[in-house]
Formats: structure tokens, sequence, C-alpha cells
């Protein structure tokens, strides 16, 4: 049997679609298995055990060559090449876990006898589908939603775990920090960015935050984040009292900040993609909510934390506040301090 998964984006959402995998390969064993997952995403699945073919769908490349008049021809081949490696192979069962336009399109053209997915998704998408499942809740959690197209096809038991092939990894962050970490220290990643800029905490609260970490709870602290992160948390190190901390924000690849976050004794952070990698390898998360709804989206399990400030008007969703984020600013260090599990 032949399965193609289309999972394309973001970081997040592809590690919460990991036990669906897991549960399709269990109920289909014999099973080949491609996933088809846009550029930033990609990291996480290179070298899964469970996947035959990995397919790089390179949407934000074709685009920005279609753009210019001189490299449009050079996008067009590379859709023409995707397109052909797609539809090289006939599919028993495609499921579109994405629910968008951009993985409807990619459903419909593919080769397959079925092809699954929810009814009534965003962007019409379900239109390309010949098998529509009833349209999901949207207050469940995304990962419970994924498990359910899973249990569907058959799966039984399926658990809302995943494996992540990291142990290369693993050893290469924790030769990193036997460089710069005293015995008998704590460490506690801090992941400051977001995407949104609602979803961001203020600097100064994550500067007074480290150091309280560092002073009363004999803490190391690493920053990471993506390259973009580097400055803001410059910014924040030099609000710090103590300067017993790294910045890796931008020299770790998506395995290495599982790894890392793996070996950590808490992982802090934003709602983003990086806290669903900490959550799926098993870190203790404490992640901070203001504008999305962690029954929907948080980190997934019982050893996470949430801190929310609680407002009337969250969660809203909107990537620009004309409240001045009170959702996020309402969240002092004081209520981070109270509910840390460490």
């Amino acid at each position: 049997m032949k399965i193609l998964i289309i999972k394309l984006s973001a970081i997040g959402d592809v590690v919460q679609t990991l036990p669906a995998l897991e549960a399709i390969k269990k109920k289909f064993p014999d099973s080949e298995i491609t996933w088809v997952v846009e550029e930033s995403a990609a990291g996480i699945l290179e070298g899964h055990p469970l996947i035959n073919r990995l397919l790089v769908s390179q949407r934000r490349t074709w685009l920005r060559l279609l753009k210019n008049p001189f490299t449009a021809w050079q996008g067009v081949r590379s859709i023409i090449r995707f397109v052909r490696l797609l539809r090289s192979t006939s599919y028993d069962i495609a499921i579109d876990f994405q629910g968008l336009f951009k993985s409807g399109v990619i459903i419909g053209v593919a080769r397959a006898d079925r092809k699954i997915g929810f009814d009534r998704t965003r962007e019409f998408s379900y239109l390309f589908l010949n098998e529509r499942l009833p349209a999901y809740d949207i207050e469940k959690h995304a990962l419970e939603r994924y498990l359910y197209i899973a249990t569907y096809l058959g799966a039984k038991d399926a658990s809302q775990t995943c494996t992540l092939t990291i142990e290369q990894e693993q050893e290469k962050v924790k030769q990193r920090i036997h460089a710069v970490k005293l015995p008998g220290r704590r460490l506690v990643i801090m992941n400051p960015g977001a995407r949104w800029t609602t979803k961001l905490w203020p600097e100064r609260n994550f500067a007074e935050l480290a150091d309280r970490l560092i002073q009363e709870k004999n803490a190391m602290i690493i920053f990471t984040g993506g390259p973009d992160d580097r400055g803001m948390i410059e910014r924040i190190v030099t609000l710090m009292r103590h300067g017993d901390v790294e910045n890796w924000a931008g020299e770790t690849t998506l395995k290495e900040l599982a790894a890392l976050a793996s070996v950590s004794d808490l992982f802090i952070t934003t709602d983003t993609g990086s806290m669903h990698l900490a959550a799926a390898v098993g870190a203790k998360v404490l992640a901070l909510f203001g504008p999305t709804a962690p029954w929907r989206t948080g980190p997934y399990g019982p050893s996470n934390t949430v801190v929310r400030s609680e407002i009337d008007c969250s969660p809203c969703f909107r990537r620009t506040c004309k409240k001045n984020v009170q959702c996020m600013t309402g969240i002092t260090v004081a209520d981070v301090m109270k509910k840390l599990p460490l």
C-alpha cells in the first residue's frame, strides 16, 4: 500500500501530525509513506524512519522566482519537476492534513484512489477531496484532530506521543552544553521570539525572569530562536543583571533545537513551533499564551504548563492589537514564577 501525507507547514503543525503518522504506519505496517512538506519544516522530517520519501514543496521559492521575469521560467521548471515527482507514484490513500488551498491543489494533482480530508475546511480545499470526513470541531486540539483521521482509517489505540530521531543531535548539543555549564546547575531554555507581534512577551520581563531563575533556581539560561531573533535576545541580555547566559539564536537546526529541549530542565517559550518541538521530545514546557487558545494549539501533554492573563478579549487570534496586547503584557514575572515547574 502506498500512502501520501500532505502537511506542509508550519513547524508546530507538522510536529503535531507525527502521532497520526505513527498510528497510520501501525495500522498499515507494510505501507510506503510519502510526505509532502514545505522547506521551513522539512528538517523535522528528514531521516524519519517511517517516511519512505520526502517531497519538499518550495512554494516560497517558486513565488519569488515567478515574480521576477528573469527567473520566472526557472520557477516554472521547478514546479513542473515537483509535479512530475508527485505524480510518479499512484497512491492508494492520500490525506490532506493541512486543509488549505495550497494543500488542496497538491492532493488534487496527485494520483490517488482515495483523497481524504475534513469537509468544510478553509479556502474550499475540501473540493479537491473524494472522501470527506465531517467538519472538525475547531475547539478540539489540533493533535487530536489529526489522530481522528488515523482512527477513521482503522488505527487502534492511537498514541498521542511521537518519535523524533535526534540521537546524533543530542550528543552534539550535550558536548556544547558541557563546555559552558557548571555541574549541578539547572538548564533552562528560553525561546522569546514569535512570528506574531501579539504573541511576544515584553523583553524586560524575559530579562527579569532570567535573572530570577539564575539567582533563585541556580539556573543557566540558553536563549534560542531563529537568526532574526538574535537582536531581540541581545537586547534582553543587556537588560539583565546577570551575564551567565548563552545566545544560540540562529545557531541550531530544528532537530538540534529539539535535542536541546530534550536535555533541558525547563523550556520557556511563547506560542511557537519550537514549543511543539519541545513538547514532542518530552521536555517540561512553560508556554506564555495571549491571543491564541492553548486548548486548540497549546503544548500537548501533562508535563506542560500554560500561563495566561485570562482577560476577556483573549483569545482573539489577531496579529495586531489596539489594546497594547494586554493579554501578554498582563502576564507578570511573578505569575510565571508561581507556576514554575522547577
